[in-house]
């Protein structure tokens, strides 16, 4: 039996996983278990996870660790089937219970294994629309506070948000910072805000630049003398 667990918030998917894993042995003591990681998942590896068992040992709980490489979309969709996929329906029909441990898998993926699984838990980060409007971001480039913004960026990037959205951001409020001031933004320096973060976003495109890194180095470089 195949149990998956996926989903784009790695950390949730990871603790949940081995979360199941401890209450399976406490449920069952005389369950054995084993864990492979992506290194070890090999056509032998696995038919002996399908089939193993024995008098002593009835049932084991195999733990497939992160088994799929990571790749782009193009990559993805060029790649030929792992020794996993062609592996499924055995794994599938199995006594043991083999948990699939594999976060930020693309959905088609997912999907083929779901229908295979015996059940299948999707854990996702919040997306950006979930979470609405990050006012804390604009605010403190509002505040003109390098350390905030800085600490923003930061968090917005690691919960999944894409640095072009969060530059979109950035750049409304430096056009609505033009518009009406404040005591942190004169008019001048406003207009400068604004010119810089098309500049900002214009390099990256240009010279192939991370826009993730900019904006950090953007947060880092805001000061009280302006940008």
């Amino acid at each position: 039996m195949i149990y998956l667990f996926s989903g784009t918030d790695v950390g949730k998917a990871r603790a949940k996983a081995f979360e199941w894993v401890a209450k399976a042995r406490a449920k069952e003591p005389n369950l054995a278990y084993a864990r492979l990681s992506r290194e070890e998942i090999t056509p032998a590896a696995l038919e002996d996870a399908a089939l193993s068992g024995g008098l002593f040992v009835k049932r084991l709980l195999v733990l497939l660790d992160d088994p799929f490489p990571k790749r782009g979309a193009e990559e993805e969709d060029a790649a030929p089937p792992s020794v996993l996929e062609d592996r499924l329906p055995m794994l599938a029909g199995s006594d043991n219970a083999i948990l699939i441990l594999a976060p930020g898998l693309p959905p088609a993926k997912a999907k083929k294994i779901a229908a295979k699984a015996a059940k299948a838990y999707a854990f996702d980060a919040p997306s950006a629309l979930e979470r609405g409007f990050n006012a804390a971001l604009v605010n403190a480039l509002g505040a003109r506070s390098r350390e905030k913004l800085w600490l923003e960026v930061v968090r917005a990037l690691r919960q999944g948000d894409a640095p072009e959205m969060l530059h979109g951001l950035l750049h409304w409020k430096a056009r609505d910072l033009m518009q009406r001031g404040n005591r942190a933004w004169r008019p001048s320096d406003a207009r400068a805000l604004s010119l810089s973060l098309i500049t900002l976003l214009a390099d990256s495109r240009r010279t192939g630049l991370d826009v993730a890194q900019s904006l950090e180095r953007f947060a880092l470089a805001l000061g009280p003398a302006g940008i």
